[in-house]
């Protein structure tokens, strides 16, 4: 007797198909609506999926965009060609940290990823528990990759040994995050190369 054949192939396509759909309709929907107002039951509708669905996989709304924020990142470095993503290493310092802010900014100005981000950032501001979520699952690990890269140039004696890479990458990521967040003045790549400059140089007289 012939064996029948197997249907996890279309399966597993049907479930890839599925989980982008949600990703999609989560971004959108907070981007629309606000955190709080996105709903599972709001995210199932516009992706064209049953509740069902979502909650076979997650169990949460901030599960979901989670996630979907990860993805989001995982297929810009994926179209980069550099996934598993980590910033490069040319022994250029200076050079490796300007490509990888200069990219930061256009994902920034990105509305696919500004939008839901201004909102979740606005909501992390007001609830503690998603915003603590949010810094050590999503924004930690890629502070990381900086921590990774100062070491090695600390390891190469481009950076003084006795700095702690975690507070010196402060000095180049957080002005930018504080410019995109509050719209203090716009974000460019001259000001991202600057903020390098003043990083790893000073500001004395030299």
């Amino acid at each position: 007797m012939a064996e029948k054949p197997s249907s996890s192939p279309d399966s597993t396509r049907r479930s890839e198909k599925s989980r982008r759909a949600i990703y999609a309709a989560a971004l959108a929907l907070v981007g629309e609506a606000g955190y709080p107002r996105t709903t599972i039951e709001g995210i199932a509708a516009r992706a064209g999926v049953g509740k069902q669905t979502i909650y076979r996989w997650w169990s949460s709304k901030a599960e979901v965009l989670l996630d979907a924020f990860m993805d989001l990142g995982e297929q810009a470095a994926r179209a980069a060609g550099q996934e598993p993503y980590e910033i490069p290493d040319t022994g250029d310092l200076a050079a490796d940290l300007k490509l990888v802010l200069r990219a930061t900014v256009d994902e920034l100005l990105d509305p696919a990823f500004e939008v839901p981000s201004r909102a979740l950032a606005a909501e992390g501001l007001v609830n503690e528990r998603l915003g603590a979520e949010f810094v050590a699952k999503l924004l930690e690990p890629q502070l990381q990759l900086y921590v990774r890269r100062l070491r090695s140039a600390q390891a190469k004696g481009d950076v003084r040994r006795d700095i702690d890479p975690r507070i010196a990458l402060e000095l180049f990521v957080s002005p930018l995050a504080q410019r995109w967040l509050q719209r203090t003045a716009p974000i460019s790549y001259d000001y991202t190369d600057t903020l390098v400059d003043y990083a790893l140089h000073g500001i004395a007289p030299r």
